[in-house]
């Protein structure tokens, strides 16, 4: 039975994605398209661009139906494609300036560069008002699309949840937020959660270059990345605070009279990640909402169906009356096509069809086409185009990266070669980055120095750089716009498979709002990549989620850590067939519930424990380590370190141990190596750290790198040494997970480098540096009433230096490596009454990474430079 229709509108728009017509269109288009795309000889099928266009019109002006948002993509998309195949064609501009109008693709209008205007009254002044309603504050020619609008009109919430395609511009409108209120004289803390380094420095440098600038020392805010930063030690400063979830809580560890006002979590989808740094974000939400201001808390997800799930990671007190929305509006569309070197097929994905089979056969690959040849043949097409490559693993995408650039010509590109040339320097001169970098190729994986990293990117947007191959760093939230994305896999190192919020997160970089209307995914499928599973990622749509806690936690597990805790026990031992990420989760969570308990906090955390909780256990558990008993060391917020660490730390320094004296400035291998024994027994590296520090002699290979690290090696030395130790020691080196002899070649020198480089970024900086830093923490706590103290190698391993001018400048916000070019050449440095300044002609001091640098600083902390 036909339903009855309330308005012409339900009757139009009812079903109106399964007309046959209109599919049937689309099907053309969508083959003409990609038949240009790939420079197909076969002929263009004809269309009736008029009909097309006329449907193009009617979906873009789809409100208030239950497919309204969908409607509007497909009218978009239309209008690329058409736009995309028939460039040249005038009609075509016409309607793109009324659809996108339409669907307030404001600034989609701009890149389609055309000169009609609406021909009605009416609708001309419907755009001025629209116009008007989504101008960005503080931006000239600038323009919210209407789902960012709304969003931004949330973000004064008090909690509220919001998801949305990866193209959308989410972080866009946090910093607008941001921007907005700082500008009109708020006064306050901002922190956004990230969930990698690399986020960090982009968006940090994002606010202080691009949002405001010197705005910032006008409106007295610093943007801070770290809590050692020396802001912290001044009066009447506000913060916006970009860290990842274990530097917030740090520094509120460190700072307990902080607040934050608004705390925006990006990537919040980690919240659902079985693994232990999803619990970093509960427990710093939970130390927020006790103080004093309470902050306002905004949630940004990717691609989530149901964002309000990620509110049950609040207290309930902060979740009265909260709010969440969900869009699928994407200001760009995505063609996505399937290359199978297993059937040898080419086939287009239409994800609009009405058809039982959404693959469209469009010709056969020839068999030589292996994945690098059609890798080769994709970009070849259109050279002005700029690609990314997914890889799974490090070592595949540095292979394929050098594969593919074997048969292209060097560029005589003064800044690729610049770069190149500081690879050289700061990296090794067999470094293989170097040698690509000069033919506009590059890769982009999580261990690469930060300063290069930046670098890449930036010569990647200004497309000197135009191909990038890329691990899973890409996923975690990087924006770089890809006319083009290859996808050769869908694993994740060893993790295993993509899920479906990975998949759709990856596929999200390619099109960007800034170049283009779209852009292409290709996935290469080779007899490594399960069509089932392949099929599957593109046909289903992400599910709903829930958070870990809720999720990984089985009964089973929680009555566990409740009985360890009942018979006095805060040691939590991994359980049978527990994957290491899962022991994580387990142990985190047990600490953050024991804290609780003894704290009377009523949090998230412990509210997943409550149905196994009675008042018995929590007084015995309270008896056992709460405060009345003087015998154990408390529980605290350091998730890291658990009671039984605690003690044996406290017990070693009361007896003795501290940071072994420096000979002449530097540290001694013998003496880090045997402190770091003294630590390996205190913190039981052996069971809490059985792939790292607690495996068998890799304690001595850390201690040769940290050595370096500690004594400020430049990088490029260190490597050199490490790669010389390697020779010297009969060394091995890791290949695809396998253990072989080092044999001094090439290959086997670049593996060195990419061990090392992890190792600095994931051993020391993060898991010994974190082991540090409670080590002197508990230091201060029984030796110096909590005042700092001389010698304090925590300082070292975090700044990778024991020169007090190095770490002066890193704590100001230098990287070590421009902190370390300064300390080389202090003609740059003027001690005066208020203490260190750098002359302001260390902006042409003609190495291009601190000029660049420095330009960011100078607005973040215009009071270090003087005028010579």
């Amino acid at each position: 039975m036909k339903p009855r229709y309330a308005t012409l509108g339900e009757h139009i728009y009812y079903k109106l994605e399964e007309n046959e017509y209109l599919n049937e269109l689309y099907e053309i288009i969508l083959f003409n398209y990609s038949m240009d795309l790939m420079g197909s000889p076969q002929r263009k099928k004809p269309i009736k661009k008029e009909h097309a266009l006329r449907f193009a019109d009617i979906l873009s002006k789809s409100y208030g139906q239950p497919n309204s948002e969908k409607h509007r993509a497909w009218a978009q998309e239309i209008i690329a494609l058409l736009n995309a195949t028939y460039s040249d064609d005038a009609v075509i501009k016409a309607y793109a300036t009324s659809v996108l109008a339409n669907i307030g693709n404001y600034r989609g209008l701009q890149l389609i560069k055309t000169k009609y205007k609406n021909t009605s009254f009416l609708d001309e002044l419907y755009q001025s008002f629209d116009l008007d309603y989504l101008k960005i504050p503080h931006q000239e020619n600038m323009y919210f699309f209407h789902p960012q609008k709304e969003i931004y009109d949330h973000l004064s919430d008090k909690s509220f949840s919001y998801s949305g395609p990866t193209s959308m511009g989410k972080s866009l409108v946090m910093r607008t937020f941001i921007k907005d209120k700082i500008m009109n004289d708020f006064k306050g803390n901002f922190a956004i959660l990230v969930p990698t380094k690399a986020l960090i420095s982009e968006i940090s440098s994002n606010i202080i270059k691009i949002d405001l600038q010197d705005e910032l020392s006008n409106k007295n805010y610093k943007v801070v990345t770290s809590g050692n930063s020396l802001f912290f030690k001044q009066e009447n400063l506000n913060y916006i605070m970009v860290m990842t979830p274990e530097r917030l809580l740090y520094t509120l560890i460190s700072y307990p009279e902080m607040s934050v006002d608004y705390l925006f979590i990006d990537e919040a989808h980690k919240l659902s990640e079985a693994d232990g740094r999803a619990t970093f974000y509960f427990k710093v939400t939970d130390m927020l909402i006790e103080r004093p201001r309470k902050p306002r808390v905004i949630l940004a997800s990717p691609n989530i169906p149901n964002p309000e799930i990620y509110l049950d990671a609040l207290p309930s007190e902060q979740i009265n009356n909260p709010t969440y929305l969900r869009t699928t509006f994407t200001p760009v569309s995505q063609m996505k096509y399937v290359l199978d070197t297993v059937s040898k097929e080419f086939k287009v994905f239409n994800e609009r069809t009405n058809k039982k089979d959404p693959f469209k056969t469009i010709y056969s690959l020839n068999e030589a086409d292996t994945t690098l040849v059609l890798i080769q043949k994709i970009i070849q097409k259109d050279l002005n185009k700029s690609n990314i490559v997914y890889c799974s693993g490090r070592d595949r995408t540095v292979e394929m990266a050098r594969d593919f650039a074997k048969s292209l010509p060097y560029l005589d590109n003064k800044i690729l070669n610049d770069l190149a040339k500081e690879i050289e320097d700061e990296i090794h001169s067999d470094y293989y980055l170097a040698d690509i970098i000069r033919k506009g190729v590059s890769y982009h994986v999580g261990y690469l120095p930060l300063y290069i990293r930046s670098k890449i990117e930036d010569l990647y947007r200004n497309r000197d750089i135009k191909t990038i191959f890329c691990t899973s760093t890409l996923i975690e939230g990087v924006n770089l716009p890809a006319d083009n994305l290859i996808v050769i896999s869908v694993r994740i190192g060893r993790k295993g498979n993509m899920n479906q919020v990975e998949f759709k997160n990856l596929l999200g970089r390619v099109g960007r709002i800034e170049y283009n209307l779209y852009g292409n995914v290709f996935i290469i499928r080779d007899s490594n990549m399960a069509e089932k599973t392949m099929n599957n990622l593109l046909l289903n749509d992400v599910e709903n989620q829930e958070i870990s806690l809720k999720t990984q936690l089985n009964n089973e597990t929680k009555e566990y850590i409740i009985n360890q805790f009942l018979n006095g026990s805060s040691q939590l031992n991994p359980l049978p067939e527990q994957k290491p990420n899962e022991y994580d989760l387990m142990r985190k969570t047990g600490l953050i519930l024991l804290n609780d308990i003894t704290k009377n906090r009523n949090s998230v955390v412990r509210k997943q424990f409550s149905h196994l909780l009675d008042e018995q256990k929590i007084d015995t558990i309270k008896l056992l380590f709460g405060i009345n008993n003087s015998t154990k060391p408390k529980p605290d917020d350091d998730i890291n370190v658990s009671l039984d660490q605690t003690e044996n730390l406290i017990s070693a320094i009361n007896n003795g141990l501290k940071y072994p004296e420096l000979l002449d400035g530097r540290v001694q291998y013998d003496d880090l190596v045997n402190f770091l024994s003294e630590l390996r027994k205190i913190f039981k590296w052996d069971v809490y750290e059985k792939t790292t520090l607690g495996l068998g002699d890799r304690i001595k290979y850390y201690a040769v790198i940290l050595s370096r690290w500690m004594n400020e090696y430049g990088l490029s030395f260190l490597l050199k040494e490490t790669i010389d130790h390697a020779a010297e020691n009969n060394g091995f080196v890791n290949k695809n997970y396998e253990l072989i002899p080092y044999n001094g070649s090439q290959e086997h020198k670049n593996l060195i480098i990419g061990d090392t480089l992890q190792i600095i970024e994931n051993v020391i900086l993060f898991s010994l540096a974190n082991y540090f830093l409670r080590f002197s923490t508990e230091y201060k706590k029984l030796k110096t009433n909590n005042e700092p103290f001389d010698n304090d190698w925590y300082e070292y391993v975090e700044f990778g230096s024991t020169n007090q001018l190095t770490i002066f400048f890193q704590r100001n916000g230098l990287t070590r490596e421009t902190a370390d070019y300064i300390r080389r050449h202090q003609e740059y440095v003027i001690y005066t009454q208020q203490g260190y300044k750098l002359k302001k002609s260390l902006l042409n001091c003609g190495k291009r990474s601190v000029e660049d640098e420095i330009a960011d600083i100078l607005f973040n902390v215009p009071e270090l430079f003087i005028n010579e």
